[in-house]
């Protein structure tokens, strides 16, 4: 039992005659005949109820009819999904960020997804040697990562430069603004991704550069667990801005460093050696070029 033998036993259904079918399909009768008669051997039951040029479903027949239905139309659907997923309209989208990234990316999925209602979003999280991971082992095709990183495996596309600042629980008492020297006397908390160069060093290097020795009391590569350490008091942590939530206020201090500037690069990433989706494929599209310095 095939579609082609099905679509046959549908138009003989429909039109109630082998001859009017065989009208319909554009083919003789004799053929139409035997795919019946071939149909009919194949699941051992008769699927009409001959009385002379007439035919009408027996039991089995309707149930069969009904059945067909129903693939037909699971079949047009499925022909639907599938056009639509090549064509990047329908389907779903992995893509991989770094959590002090990730506040890029909520309202670029929203205007996106407003063109794309169909398409889902599948995300990942972890530092920036993770996410290139999830895209070397295919588990993701965009990531958004903290620069610097090898890239020769890997295209990509600028974010806007990101300064940092000094994060401080409420309960510290400072001055309006925050100097290199406060640095120095302040227990610090940093960002250090699980493995590689990246910005724990940037850090560290830029403050030496300037002639401050920073007292690190935590590194980890999880900026939610470095806020919340913030908020209980532990110490001030160094972060991109955009990496701070704005509804955080209530219980932190955010504090620009007047005579120190250390910015932090992104990026999004995907694999030279692999070819996108058309989701993927339009999700880049849609995103801007270049950005203003």
């Amino acid at each position: 039992m095939d579609i082609r033998q099905l679509r046959y036993f549908a138009a003989i259904a429909e039109e109630g005659q082998i001859t009017r079918a065989a009208k319909k399909l554009h083919m003789a009768q004799p053929p139409l005949s035997y795919q019946l008669k071939t149909l009919e051997e194949e699941l051992g039951q008769t699927l009409f109820e001959r009385n002379g040029k007439a035919m009408e479903l027996t039991e089995a027949g309707r149930l069969l009819y009904e059945r067909t239905n129903e693939l037909f139309r699971w079949v047009e659907e499925t022909t639907q999904d599938v056009q639509q997923v090549g064509k990047g309209l329908k389907g779903t989208l992995a893509i991989g960020s770094v959590k002090s990234s990730f506040s890029y990316l909520p309202e670029r999925i929203k205007q996106f997804r407003n063109e794309y209602p169909n398409i889902t979003f599948q995300l990942y999280e972890g530092d920036s040697y993770r996410i290139a991971e999830y895209l070397r082992n295919r588990d993701i095709e965009i990531g958004i990562v903290r620069l610097p990183l090898d890239l020769h495996d890997f295209h990509q596309r600028p974010l806007p430069a990101d300064q940092f600042v000094c994060v401080l629980p409420k309960s510290f008492s400072c001055h309006e603004t925050i100097q290199m020297s406060d640095l120095a006397e302040l227990p610090i908390m940093l960002l250090h991704r699980v493995r590689g160069i990246g910005l724990f060093e940037l850090v560290i290097d830029t403050c030496r550069e300037n002639g401050i020795e920073l007292n690190v009391i935590c590194h980890c590569p999880d900026t939610s667990m470095l806020l919340t350490l913030v908020r209980a008091g532990v110490g001030a942590a160094l972060l991109p801005l955009s990496a701070i939530p704005p509804f955080s206020e209530e219980w932190l201090t955010v504090k620009r460093i007047e005579d120190l500037q250390i910015n932090s690069e992104s990026a999004v990433i995907w694999l030279k050696s692999r070819r996108l989706s058309k989701q993927a494929e339009r999700f880049l599209d849609s995103l801007p070029a270049s950005y203003p310095d």
